[in-house]
């Protein structure tokens, strides 16, 4: 199960995994994690439910934290950030997570601008300016900023969860399941805004995602996480050439082949 090799400078990486393990008891998830992505460089995770994508998310902005392993972000080790230096690190990212993930009894445009006004202190008037600018952005018109979440339709929702992911101008992007229970038509909307978005800010993006459409569209690289490890990373063009067989089997949504489904 080799990995493809992609060099790149220390200089360039704006995230980086080396060894990354997390347990939980006896479930082993993540089980020595390495990967690294270049500065303004979008890649993509594909792998299976259960494989340790959501964890090594979580694990880098520190929601749980790792059994052992570095993680760095510009070349600065994370894992002992307190304090002053906990809450700059954090004001690096954004996040769309599955779902948008919205608050049901804000409306659309205080969801937007909900790390602006309770991350940053910026005045309402101030914040609701910025998630109309953000909103229009990803397509919505100002007139939905005074709606609720549960007014919208899952694609506008998540276009919602969009704006608010780059509200802040967040240097790094998670992107967590981007089109999960979407038509097939509003998902390449996303995957479109995705990109639009994440250049227009000249940010880095990960996303973690089974959606092979999805990952071919938005990734500059893809790499492959399967039971807690990497086990293929290299340019996306060359995810059909991998020679690998678990990656062959996962792109081709096949039964047959090394990965099996545990009962």
């Amino acid at each position: 199960m080799a990995e493809a090799a992609l060099k790149t400078s220390p200089a360039s990486k704006k995230l980086e995994l080396q060894g990354v393990y997390k347990s939980f008891g006896g479930n082993h998830v993540l089980r020595g994690v390495d990967i690294s992505i270049e500065k303004g460089k979008s890649l993509v995770v594909i792998g299976g439910s259960g494989t340790g994508k959501s964890v090594m998310i979580k694990c880098v902005l520190g929601i749980i934290h790792a059994d052992k392993g570095s993680i760095k972000v510009d070349g600065q080790e994370t894992a002992s950030l307190r304090g002053a230096a906990r809450d700059a690190y954090m004001k690096k990212f954004g996040m769309l997570f599955q779902g948008a993930a919205l608050f049901d009894s804000l409306p659309v445009w205080e969801n937007v601008a909900f790390g602006l006004i309770q991350g940053k202190g910026m005045s309402r008037d101030e914040a609701r300016g910025i998630a109309i600018e953000k909103l229009r952005a990803v397509g919505l018109p100002s007139r939905v900023a005074d709606l609720l979440p549960a007014e919208l339709s899952g694609g506008m929702q998540k276009r919602v969860g969009l704006a608010r992911a780059v509200a802040s101008n967040p240097e790094i992007i998670f992107f967590d399941e981007p089109t999960t229970g979407l038509d097939p038509i509003m998902a390449d909307v996303i995957n479109d805004l995705i990109i639009e978005t994440t250049k227009s800010l000249g940010a880095t993006a990960l996303s973690i995602t089974h959606d092979m459409a999805s990952a071919r569209k938005i990734a500059d690289e893809i790499a492959m996480i399967y039971k807690g490890q990497i086990i293929w990373h290299g340019s996306a063009k060359d995810i059909d050439h991998t020679g690998n067989e678990y990656v062959d089997q996962f792109i081709k949504g096949s039964a047959t082949g090394p990965i099996r489904m545990e009962l």
